[in-house]
């Protein structure tokens, strides 16, 4: 599947925040210019800020957050907004039950790009049987762990030791000495970023 290959800096500084597209080791701002956005020179005059074009940003910001391509991120729109759960709300928790966001929030890589290249590189299991689809929507109970013969990899290791250092996230469960962990729960909206606002990207895709 097509995937954006550009620079990850650029998408940051046009989202003002951090897509957690880059290692946590050093501050983001330490490697991209977040005094303006792309294309801006400084002192330059940016244009006003419409209804429209908050709501596209937020769509872009979210989307690239989890490294997806309109068509597929538009595919999770449309299954949450099917189901009887609050649309921005079901978004998240389809987007956080990738297995690719699964194997990042475990620590098992330290970005989501990296996590999905160890899922296709065939370095993940789940309930014990290998899987190499980033899109796999991993359930509550199930248990992902890296297969024997890539335990060894450094990358692996550096993601599980910052990962011990920052914290897991709580709908997780990580065994880091045996490469596995517990999907316990789907996320509540609570336990997510506040820093997105799924209710734009609802509005927009509404009209």
């Amino acid at each position: 599947m097509a995937r954006y290959r550009g620079p990850t800096c650029k998408l940051a500084r046009r989202a003002g925040t951090d897509l957690s597209l880059k290692s946590p080791i050093r501050a983001l701002d330490s490697k991209c210019k977040f005094d303006r956005p792309p294309g801006f020179k400084a002192g330059g005059r940016r244009p006003r800020a419409t209804v429209y074009g908050t709501q596209l940003r937020e769509k872009q910001k979210l989307r690239h957050m989890y490294g997806l391509m309109e068509k597929q991120f538009h595919s999770y729109y449309l299954t949450a907004a099917r189901s009887k759960a609050a649309t921005g709300e079901k978004l998240l928790q389809l987007l956080e039950s990738r297995l690719d966001s699964a194997v990042y929030r475990m620590g098992f890589a330290i970005t989501r790009a990296e996590a999905r290249q160890l899922v296709s590189h065939n370095a993940i299991m789940v309930n014990g049987s290998r899987v190499n689809i980033s899109s796999y929507q991993v359930k509550a109970g199930d248990e992902v762990c890296i297969r024997e013969r890539s335990r060894g990899q450094l990358r692996i290791k550096a993601g599980l030791e910052i990962a011990e250092q920052m914290g897991f996230v709580p709908w997780v469960d990580v065994d880091a000495k045996n490469f596995k962990g517990i999907f316990k729960t789907v996320p509540d909206r609570a336990d997510l970023s506040q820093e997105i606002d799924e209710s734009l990207v609802v509005a927009l895709y509404s009209k």
